[in-house]
Formats: C-alpha cells, sequence, structure tokens
C-alpha cells in the first residue's frame, strides 16, 4: 500500500513538472525574441583618416648624423672631456689610500671634536674603533677629502661619478650622532 502511495506521489509530481515546463519556456523564448527586435546597436561611423602631406627634406646641406664626420667630432669631444676630467681623478689614483677610505661615508658616525695643537681634530667612530681625523684626511670609498671641521660637522668633498660618466665634485657631510638612551 505504502508503495502505491508513492508511486502515485511520484506521478503527480511528473506530470505537474511536465506541465510548467513547456509553457515558461515558450513566454521565455517570446519575450527574447521581442527584446532582440526592440534593440538595435548605435555604430557611429569612422572619420575619414587625414590626408598625408609629405614635407621637403630642408637639411640637405647640412652634417649627415650618421656621417664619419660626425663619430670623429663626437669622439674628439669625448676624448677632450675625459682629459679634462682625468685631471680631477688622476691625483687621487696615485696617492696611497689612507685606512678609512676602506669603509663607506654611512658606516661612519662623528663622535665629537676638539681642537688639539690649535688645528681642530674629528672623532669618527666606525665599528668599534674611534679614529681621529683632521682637515686633508680622506675618508668613504668616494674620494672623500675632509675640507672643513667644526664642532658638529665634518664636511668633504668627495669624487664621484655622474650619470654621463663624467667625474665630477661632490660636496659631503657628517653630523654628529645624538646618543639614544
Amino acid at each position: 500500500m505504502m508503495m502505491l502511495f508513492r508511486a502515485a506521489v511520484v506521478l503527480w509530481l511528473a506530470v505537474g513538472l511536465l506541465g510548467c515546463g513547456s509553457s515558461s519556456t515558450d513566454e521565455l523564448n517570446q519575450w527574447m525574441t521581442a527584446q532582440r527586435a526592440q534593440s538595435q546597436p548605435k555604430v557611429k561611423p569612422i572619420a575619414e583618416p587625414k590626408q598625408f602631406k609629405p614635407e621637403n627634406y630642408t637639411l640637405a646641406g647640412e652634417l649627415e648624423p650618421f656621417s664619419k664626420q660626425k663619430l670623429t667630432q663626437a669622439l674628439g669631444k669625448e676624448a677632450s672631456q675625459a682629459a679634462s676630467n682625468g685631471g680631477l681623478i688622476s691625483p687621487e689614483l696615485t696617492r696611497r689610500k689612507q685606512p678609512l677610505e676602506e669603509f663607506p661615508l654611512d658606516s661612519m658616525t662623528l663622535v665629537g671634536s676638539m681642537v688639539r695643537d690649535k688645528q681642530p681634530v674629528a672623532l669618527v667612530k666606525v665599528g668599534p674603533l674611534l679614529y681621529q681625523v683632521r682637515p686633508g684626511d680622506y675618508l668613504g670609498q668616494n674620494y672623500g677629502r675632509v675640507v672643513k671641521i667644526i664642532e658638529n660637522e665634518v664636511t668633504l668633498r668627495e669624487i664621484v661619478q655622474d650619470a654621463a660618466g663624467e667625474w665630477i665634485e661632490r660636496p659631503a657631510n657628517l653630523l654628529l650622532q645624538e646618543r639614544s638612551k
């Protein structure tokens, strides 16, 4: 009896679903057709391309940019710059290095200054060691020469290469660092 009841319920559900399925699909298809008919894409036409007007080459009498003559001029100019820049760096390359030139400037700390024999002396700490620095001494890896020592600052003149590869002078400072507790 229970089986007969279950079969009746399943049959009733199947018939109910079949009746609902066909009518909703028909309505959906009608709605889609109506929507397609109403919507029309609006495309603007592409503008005409601008007319190309060729220009005459007016620099025919000038020096051609890829000629041997232009290359020779550029190499001559570069050689003269190298000679003038060589005067700035060549004395630095021939002198004997000092101990504080092994360390980068940012690894050094100015911890104090004093006057000894009427000449200012800066106390510079590198790692656990303390060094005495006088004007004319060299610091850092960029050929930094001490120009001036005042109470809380050491002023240097460094020689570095710029973006074009030329040697230039650049000022640098080592400032007194206050101890934090």
